[in-house]
């Protein structure tokens, strides 16, 4: 069997290292496409050396642009590769224009395409990572889905017949990061200006409804600043470029910005933090599985699993988001609904099976 994934962003690399190292177990031939929607070396060649992900075969190298350009700008590099490629599979991820654009290539070329982190659903239609997922499960042959959750949102919109409960990959590194930097943290200590046991907070601000507009953009970094304690910032390169726009000063009262995080540092830093405050929908998940509390800057969220008993809660409208942040860790965590681990090694079980 053979394999083409294409990936293009930060997360996408993440999910890859468990997949890749999924596929070697099961000697699947795998070639990867990176689309070069993330280009800056800090969100993804560092990703690729520190999670030991083979370089991709196929560097498209796209860049930056507005959706509808850098969309068509991945379709049209990718038609020629996929036409003359023979692969059982196209593997998509998640949610961005490199995933869709992929999907929609491979569908017209009548290769047999898998969705990866299928059925996840905000229902906010303002957000492009909502189009991009749906028209993705819709066009798609094979949903993989990361949740029960997912898998009944897929079901009511007609999908059940070709969705399948695999796990979230993304818990598959993690856990097996986490266990990595716990070994040894000061291998991976990433937040310089921290002290030993310090009470910090970790922030992450990168999606476009929070970035774009300038008076919300303000309005949140002003808060991050007024907490109570600090919050150290890994600067997305959106944030950071909206920001020397704006002429909006970062590094001021608690706010204290910082380079982007490698993910072993990303990981680390979320263990020794108070909790998260952020948009991201990955480090939602990902401090939920560390268990650290998460104050999430959106009016939604897709993981609404990691709302049960009060480790993640939902702050679009920043009032009291120092109290928020601040508030007590609860005793008990729920039972885990992301996958035991292994959620790699089911996709490459059931691609081996689904395939033509």
């Amino acid at each position: 069997m053979h394999v083409t994934s294409i990936v293009g962003a930060r997360p996408q690399f993440v999910k890859l290292a468990a997949i890749s190292r999924a596929f070697d177990e099961a000697s699947v031939d795998h070639t990867i496409i990176h689309t070069g929607q993330h280009y800056d070396p800090s969100l993804s060649d560092v990703f690729f050396a520190d999670l030991k992900i083979p370089a991709p075969d196929i560097q498209l190298g796209i860049g930056s642009a507005t959706q509808g350009i850098q969309t068509g700008k991945i379709l049209e590099a990718l038609e020629p590769i996929l036409s003359d490629l023979a692969t059982d599979w196209v593997l998509v991820y998640g949610d961005t224009n490199s995933t869709l654009a992929a999907a929609v290539c491979a569908v017209k070329l009548h290769i047999p395409t898998a969705h990866l982190e299928a059925g996840l659903r905000s229902f906010n239609r303002l957000m492009p990572e909502e189009h991009n997922r749906v028209l993705t499960d819709h066009a798609a042959d094979l949903l993989l889905a990361p949740t029960l959750t997912a898998m009944g949102h897929l079901s009511r919109e007609g999908l059940g017949d070709r969705s399948h409960l695999v796990g979230d990959v993304m818990t598959d590194i993690c856990l097996a990061i986490r266990d990595v930097v716990l070994a040894d943290p000061q291998k991976f200590q990433s937040l310089p200006l921290a002290q030993p046991d310090e009470n910090y907070l970790l922030a992450t601000i990168h999606r476009a409804e929070n970035t774009d507009d300038a008076d919300r953009l303000a309005s949140i970094i002003t808060a991050l600043q007024g907490l109570s304690q600090p919050v150290y910032l890994p600067v997305h390169p959106r944030l950071g470029n909206r920001a020397r726009q704006l002429n909006i000063e970062l590094h001021k009262g608690s706010l204290v910005p910082v380079p982007p995080l490698a993910y072993p540092q990303l990981i680390q830093a979320v263990l020794g933090s108070r909790g998260v405050i952020t948009d991201s929908g990955g480090l939602q998940k990902e401090a939920y599985l560390l268990q650290r509390l998460t104050t999430t800057l959106r009016s939604e969220t897709e993981w609404v699993e990691t709302l049960d008993d009060g480790w993640n809660v939902l702050a679009p409208d920043l009032e009291n988001l120092d109290q928020i942040s601040q508030r007590a860790t609860p005793k008990v965590q729920g039972e885990n609904t992301f996958g035991d681990g292994r959620a790699a090694n089911n996709v490459a079980s059931l691609l081996e099976r689904s395939t033509p």
